[in-house]
């Protein structure tokens, strides 16, 4: 289609160049500028009528239309063909712009599987990846994209997973690993056992998202089309008094002057300028976006994300790796080996993240905790669980816990809790009604990026707040660590709604941000949510209004920026599209203001502004 509209521009142009420079009859001179001017204007025309026939008048097609007809009607010949052969060249350009634009996006919807070779009757099949079943096995061969989530049950590879996540370094699997579809399979066959069905898959929900991520517009946005539907009729009367007023009031009654002057006027009031600046700057920003692995699912979220003031990050999976330790071991009076038995067989049905951390260094000490037989295990909110094991009642939770069972705690145990806390551990307490057993201290590990971060978010005049369950002494450890401004511990799923809630009350904009999953509600209620490590959790997808699709704090900084700049380019663009129409306005009296003169004015702001808007996908992380 572009081609062919490059190829009736060049021939347009051929005839309008030999009609004005060779000698010829005024006839055959009228017949190729007629034809130049058909060959140019006809879709443009046949689209002002048909907007006419559903009532909207005002769009640049109208305003072409009525210029260049006006023209005609009144022998300017040379300057209908020239106007309406630079609004061409104009769109075309413009077209070529809004194309490198989207091609950051294409680039993504590129992920989508062509098909997927699935085992049935001991044969690979090529179907369509909708076909495959939860739970059959699929064939990935090397250089092939992966159809659908999956586990591998057979063979290692490598996998490219840059168009879902932007990280360039390919990432290791082997048996066992999950596999998310969109990736591409770098160097051995393998074979996976199918998750999910291609509608809830990874790589169909990233490519809805994006689709619809155009649909989803800025207050900018509606601003400006509102803005547009009011300007372009006020426009159209300007000019329409311009060309009755002026002869009338100056005695002359020179009206195919004023006309000329009042066609020139509506050529170079065209709002088109400023109409697409604002669209394809969040356009931009998105394409950029989308290529370093960032999902932002609309303009609307873009520009939110612009106005933050305050970000607030959950501690754990966010700030840290989520992937808790156990550090320290002390105990009172039984065997170190028996305790961890114990402690790890009744949290083994407790949901807490730090239980995971005591199974683990249970496991690696060849510990048979799933022998043991656990009775009425009870969760206690926000506080610890209880079991019985050997009809003795065992407690493990936190300090308060133990301080409400036994009234108080010995001062030289309170000074070993508070010790392993000021460290940034988190203690728990084994113990019954009667004792303190044991104190088993747990950390996350501090992403080597957070510092770094928080620091960059300061820097941007942002206040940073951390969200955490874990008790103050320990949440204030790691909050010096990392640097945020203020530090919010014992904090339970609903405290962090509440907190978020309160803090949009008195900011401008909140961002949170955090893993997806326990974070969601306090996703939701943020101004603007963003979730880590959306490449791999279903929720953060959904919840979410930007996911960073790789588990890479890093890029929260470059979004924020990359937003502002996509809100200061829209300022930029609107700014001198407009002053472009103040001129325009002011030349057109004295007749300074030919067709020729606002054809180039119109379209070499509407080219300007355009260029203007694809500096955003030239900015780095």
């Amino acid at each position: 289609m572009k081609k062919k509209k490059e190829v009736i521009i060049i021939i347009s142009a051929i005839l309008f160049a030999i009609a004005l420079f060779v000698r010829m009859s005024q006839t055959f001179q009228l017949i190729l500028m007629l034809v130049a001017y058909i060959l140019l204007g006809k879709d443009t025309v046949l689209k002002a009528v048909k907007n006419v026939e559903k009532g909207d008048f005002f769009d640049e097609n109208f305003l072409m239309t009525v210029a260049t007809l006006g023209a005609i009607i009144i022998g300017e010949y040379p300057e209908a063909v020239a106007v309406m052969l630079f609004y061409e060249v104009g769109e075309l350009f413009q077209s070529y712009a809004i194309n490198k634009s989207r091609k950051s996006i294409a680039d993504m919807m590129d992920i989508k599987p062509e098909y997927a070779n699935v085992i049935r009757d001991n044969k690979s099949i090529k179907v369509d990846p909708d076909e495959v079943q939860i739970d059959e096995i699929i064939e990935i061969k090397p250089g092939e994209r992966v159809p659908l989530d999956a586990i591998i049950i057979k063979g290692e590879t490598t996998l490219d997973t840059s168009a879902l996540t932007g990280e360039s370094i390919p990432v290791e699997v082997r048996e066992g690993a999950s596999i998310l579809s969109g990736c591409i399979n770098l160097n051995a066959l393998i074979l996976a056992k199918v998750t999910k069905e291609y509608f809830d898959s990874t790589v169909n929900k990233v490519l809805d998202l994006v689709e619809n991520a155009a649909a989803k517009k800025s207050t900018s946005e509606r601003l400006i089309t509102r803005f547009a539907k009011i300007y372009t009729p006020i426009v159209i009367s300007l000019a329409v008094l311009l060309a009755i007023l002026p002869p009338i009031i100056s005695g002359e009654y020179n009206f195919r002057l004023w006309i000329f002057r009042a066609l020139s006027f509506l050529v170079v009031s065209c709002p088109c300028a400023f109409v697409i600046s604002v669209p394809l700057s969040f356009f931009s920003g998105i394409g950029a976006a989308s290529r370093a692995g960032i999902l932002i699912k609309g303009g609307n979220y873009l520009e939110i994300l612009s106005k933050v003031d305050t970000v607030v990050l959950d501690k754990t999976g966010t700030l840290t790796k989520g992937i808790p330790a156990v550090t320290d071991i002390v105990t009172y009076g039984r065997n170190e080996n028996e305790l961890i038995t114990i402690t790890s067989a009744i949290e083994k049905g407790s949901q807490h993240p730090l239980a995971s951390a005591i199974m683990r260094k249970a496991e690696e000490n060849g510990l048979k905790f799933n022998d043991v037989t656990v009775e009425d295990f009870q969760s206690i909110t926000g506080k610890g669980v209880k079991a019985k094991i050997n009809n003795e009642m065992y407690y493990v939770g936190s300090q308060n816990l133990f301080e409400e069972l036994h009234g108080s705690i010995s001062s030289d145990k309170k000074e070993k809790i508070a010790d392993m806390q000021t460290q940034g551990k988190t203690v728990m307490v084994l113990g019954t009604e009667k004792e303190i057993l044991s104190f088993i201290a747990v950390a996350d590990e501090m992403r080597e990026s957070s510092k770094e971060v928080i620091g960059k978010l300061n820097n941007m005049g942002i206040e940073t707040v951390m969200l955490t369950g874990d008790n103050q002494r320990t949440a204030t450890a790691i909050g010096k660590q990392v640097g945020v401004s203020d530090i919010k511990a014992d904090l339970l799923p609903e405290d962090k709604l509440n907190f978020i809630k309160e803090l949009r009350e008195k900011h401008q904009s909140v961002g949170m941000v955090g893993d997806g999953v326990n974070d969601a509600p306090a996703l939701a209620a943020s101004t603007v949510g963003v979730a880590m490590g959306g490449a791999g959790t279903d929720t953060a997808l959904e919840t979410a209004d930007i996911a960073l699709m790789s588990d890479d704090l890093s890029k929260l900084p470059y979004t924020i920026k990359l937003s502002r700049k996509a809100l200061a380019i829209i300022k930029q663009n609107i700014t001198f599209s407009l002053a472009i129409k103040l001129v325009a306005l002011l030349l057109v009296m004295p007749g300074w203001l030919t067709l020729w003169i606002a054809i180039f004015a119109d379209m070499g702001a509407t080219l300007l502004v355009t260029l203007n808007s694809l500096r955003l996908l030239k900015i780095k992380e």
